[in-house]
């Protein structure tokens, strides 16, 4: 009985053995199969989803013809470009002032008239001296007419002064002269001729009234920024 039991053990160890082995195979087959889902990852090996992004822009929706990348370079700060060429208002001359004279004032047989210079450019002008002027007869020709810096009856001349005129400001002058018939030899003139300083191009204002163009001299006060 041991011999048949112990080849009854014998025999049926050496069939268990390749049936445990195909049975352990079988089972890690399909616990494997059954684990791929989380033993692989997710959407591996499969093409991954195009995120939704909407600052992104496609080809297909971008304008055509492309805008030039040099529009507008000139008008960044700091672009290169031509410089503006500076533009000076109507009726201002070139040296960048303006002459100008005022109304005729009278007080006992004696003239007088505001004389201005004004600034009309955009830098400033150095102003210094006393302003130029001509009396004209009526063919716009000089006329010998005495012509003196300093004081008259009609204002005080307190001398030159340096004046560095910045663009809208005005300095004054005061310019007189006797006008009457009894007051001696007098000349009869037409206009008077005004510059800035001598050598610089004038302005010609039409004297009015008979007695207002007797000229005997004329006195004149220097530029000054305070009352002529």
């Amino acid at each position: 009985m041991r011999g048949l039991a112990g080849a009854g053990a014998g025999a049926g160890t050496g069939r268990r053995r390749p049936l445990a082995a195909g049975v352990l195979a079988g089972v890690l087959g399909l616990t494997l199969s059954g684990c791929a889902g989380f033993l692989v990852p997710a959407g591996e090996g499969e093409p991954e989803p195009t995120p939704s992004d909407p600052y992104r822009v496609h080809a297909d929706k971008l304008p055509t013809p492309f805008p030039s990348v040099s529009a507008g370079v000139a008008d960044r700060p700091g672009a290169q470009g031509p410089a503006p060429t500076p533009t000076l208002p109507a009726g201002c001359p070139p040296s960048g002032v303006v002459v100008d004279m005022g109304e005729v004032e009278a007080a006992l047989g004696h003239r007088a008239v505001g004389l201005s210079l004004t600034n009309c450019g955009s830098k400033p002008y150095r102003v210094t001296g006393y302003p130029s002027v001509r009396a004209l007869d009526e063919a716009g020709d000089p006329l010998p007419v005495p012509v003196n810096p300093g004081s008259s009856y009609m204002g005080t001349d307190r001398g030159p002064k340096e004046v560095m005129l910045k663009p809208g400001q005005t300095v004054r002058s005061l310019l007189a002269w006797v006008s009457t018939p009894t007051g001696g030899d007098l000349i009869e003139g037409d206009a008077l001729e005004i510059a800035a300083a001598p050598g610089l191009e004038g302005r010609t204002f039409p004297l009015k009234g008979s007695d207002v163009r007797l000229l005997d001299e004329l006195n004149m006060t220097a530029w000054r920024t305070g009352p002529a």
